[in-house]
């Protein structure tokens, strides 16, 4: 069957007490919102519908960035659960596939528990889960197989709160389904809303079926405050890091390495302490990345040596065997094979060729303070220590330039390019100059 995924992103989130929609607080380095709408990828939906409320502008622009064909509607006034999946109803007009609501700020629902959750033959089925500490979640109530009604902590007996099988509030049925039973439900409650809990009492009632699909409750945790923004980010870092141990990665701490959503991690790679992934990374097989290293928006291939304290920026592309030492780095440049930055060397809107040697305290001059410019390196170069390459500038294949040369101009292939002042010296001059400072030093401490 066709699905359809009606996402509710619409709550401010009072008590994470910010500017920014809850749902777009970050989580591993991406929004919480896109954590939902990648575990529902998984089932290919005909129609992802996200319903905003509070900044959705903001909402919908962060959407477009993961999925393009996604739609955005708008919840004006928040009514309830109900009156917010009800909101996707134009958008799925004439579909007649099932649909899932999924919650933006409960981001860890699993691929696999959406697979099985839309392989139901139930007419309505509830995700549910046995809490350790029931708490004030709702609780489900089951006849046999089947789910009678949701009840509410405040409205449950003493007998219902006994119960440990709690709502997770993800339900599936098919659309059309879906939004008839939505219209009979009413609004008779504290708060004057409508709710989707409602939705299994009434399907009941005209006689549909009811299942419950179970989770462990890890999978359920919803993000209210900042608190527990952080443990949701705990808790993703602890699945993400022994599932990359599991597939072969080596993690020599693994509570001090960071991960972002989307890392991706080769077996047999090595990853040292104190390591930050930001977004868009990929380290294949069998590289190294050493401690203290941050990287973003890069790709090391096999065999490479990251670190320690690099820094992979952006646009960032390490080729086979590449060499990259402590306090160097890298933005939106290109490595050959066996290329190496060992040390104290900033590299922006560059290319080197294979096998060069980028000397210590190399500063490719990228920024004119308006314009970026590229500076190109061929293979088998040698660059010198302390080097200034003023961009735009080409340095040729086997080329080589002196240590403390500012280069503005281009290197052909084999030449050596020396740039720098030719040496003064003046016989006894330090120890005049010494002199007369100390001189002058003794003076402002006597007049002081």
């Amino acid at each position: 069957m066709k699905t359809a995924l009606i996402i509710l992103a619409a709550g401010k989130g009072t008590r994470m007490n910010s500017d920014l929609p809850k749902v777009l607080h970050p989580i591993a380095g991406a929004p919480m919102l896109h954590h939902a709408m990648r575990a529902g990828a998984v089932l290919d939906p005909a129609h992802t519908v996200v319903v905003a409320g509070y900044g959705a502008e903001a909402v919908a622009a962060s959407v477009r960035g993961v999925d393009p064909t996604a739609q955005v509607v708008i919840q004006n006034e928040q009514l309830g659960t109900a009156h917010a999946a009800a909101q996707a109803r134009e958008a799925l007009a004439g579909f007649d596939g099932l649909a899932i609501v999924l919650f933006g700020d409960t981001p860890f629902v699993s691929p696999s528990t959406l697979e099985a959750l839309a392989g139901s033959a139930a007419d309505v089925t509830v995700l549910g889960f046995e809490a350790a500490d029931p708490a004030r979640y709702g609780r489900l109530v089951m006849n046999g197989d089947q789910l009678e009604r949701i009840v509410e902590f405040k409205d449950a007996t003493e007998a219902e709160r006994a119960i440990t099988l709690c709502n997770s509030g993800v339900l599936a049925a098919p659309a059309p389904l879906l939004f008839d039973l939505i219209d009979a439900v009413g609004n008779d409650n504290a708060q004057n809303e409508y709710y989707l809990t409602d939705l299994p009492r009434l399907a009941r009632a005209r006689g549909l079926s009811v299942a419950v699909e179970r989770c462990a409750e890890a999978e359920t945790l919803g993000i209210n405050s900042r608190a527990e923004l952080a443990a949701a980010d705990a808790q993703f870092q602890a699945t993400a890091r022994a599932d990359l141990m599991e597939s072969g990665v080596t993690l020599v701490a693994p509570d001090t390495v960071y991960l972002s959503l989307d890392t991706v991690v080769g077996r047999d790679a090595l990853i040292e302490p104190h390591v930050v992934f930001g977004p868009g990374v990929t380290v294949e097989s069998g590289a190294t990345i050493r401690a203290f290293s941050h990287l973003e928006g890069c790709h090391v291939s096999r065999g490479a040596i990251v670190g320690p304290y690099a820094r992979l920026r952006p646009g960032t592309e390490l080729a086979e065997d590449v060499r990259i030492g402590n306090f160097v780095e890298l933005k939106n440049a290109t490595l050959a094979p066996g290329a190496k930055v060992n040390h104290l060397s900033y590299v922006g809107d560059a290319s080197i060729g294979e096998a060069s040697n980028i000397g210590a305290g190399t500063i490719t001059c990228n920024y004119d303070g308006v314009m970026k410019h590229r500076t190109e390196i061929g293979a088998r170069a040698f660059i010198g220590s302390n080097t200034m390459l003023v961009a735009p500038v080409s340095i040729g294949d086997e080329a080589m330039t002196g240590s403390g040369s500012v280069i503005t101009s281009d290197v052909e292939d084999g030449a050596l390019a020396i740039a720098r002042a030719p040496q003064v010296e003046k016989p006894g001059m330090a120890r005049k100059l010494f002199e007369m400072l100390k001189a002058k030093k003794a003076r402002q401490s006597r007049g002081s």
